[in-house]
């Protein structure tokens, strides 16, 4: 039973890069990985997080490496794959997951908002996919998470930005995958529910939002960064061989609701 779950399901010796790898889930999706002995490469703008996660990672007896990118820069992710490539000499899986959110009402909101936030979920995403896409297509083999959101339809109040380059993003990954889907490369969307972090807890959560947000979800809770480790691990797996295209939903039933 153990070989079978092994040949199924596991990921020992593979490469995976994560952008936003030291924000609040992108890192505990790095710490998974490496307990599944996947190499990570972490790579964010924020120096001392990812640092500190790869101490953590290593600390376990993990491998990581870590490189500085801007996700709006197309160049710093051909530099992180030469880079990638060079330290661990492959690249299996990407996690797509840098990430920048405001709450400025509608009419209020100014161009220079719009086009950072646009830029960092929507042109990061489309970046990576075409930078770690193209190298997965070139040896015919990998699978690439991208991170929608609840708010990607319909969009959630408060964050008229963030939805609509989440939209992008669901869209964008429908677009790949369908492209890619004879060619060895499998591209998924996770869904997460809400997973708030003291930022949003600040700007986006007072008491009668959350008293909405839980009464919107089927387990009356928030999720916890762990709990989205599952679907990547399995939508990396040879057990979702058969899966690309896919918005895979880790809510507590948030999109089953209704009334």
């Amino acid at each position: 039973m153990a070989d079978y779950l092994t040949d199924l399901f596991g990921l020992q010796g593979k490469v995976a890069a994560l952008t936003g790898a030291g924000g609040f889930l992108l890192s505990e999706m790095s710490r998974g990985l490496s307990k599944a002995g996947v190499r990570v490469a972490l790579l964010d703008k924020n120096r001392e997080a990812v640092e500190k996660v790869r101490q953590e990672i290593e600390s376990e007896g993990g491998q990581a490496m870590v490189f500085d990118v801007d996700v709006t820069q197309k160049g710093d992710f051909q530099k992180a794959l030469e880079a990638i490539l060079g330290e661990f000499g492959a690249l299996d899986f990407a996690v797509f997951g840098s990430n920048l959110n405001a709450s400025t009402p509608f009419l209020d909101i100014p161009s220079e908002e719009w086009d950072a936030i646009l830029d960092v979920q929507l042109k990061g995403t489309m970046f990576g996919l075409q930078v770690f896409g193209g190298h997965m297509l070139s040896q015919g083999k990998g699978s690439m998470v991208t991170i929608s959101s609840a708010s990607a339809g319909p969009p959630l109040s408060r964050a008229f930005t963030y939805s609509v380059a989440k939209a992008g993003v669901k869209n964008l990954t429908h677009n790949v995958a369908r492209e890619w889907a004879t060619k060895g490369v499998r591209v998924n969307a996770l869904r997460p529910g809400f997973f708030p972090t003291e930022w949003s807890k600040t700007h986006f959560i007072d008491k009668d939002r959350e008293k909405a947000i839980l009464g919107h979800t089927a387990m009356h809770r928030y999720g916890e960064p762990k709990e989205l480790l599952g679907a990547v691990l399995w939508l990396f797996s040879d057990a979702a061989s058969f899966v690309t295209g896919a918005e895979i939903a880790v809510d507590g039933g948030f999109s089953a609701m209704t009334i």
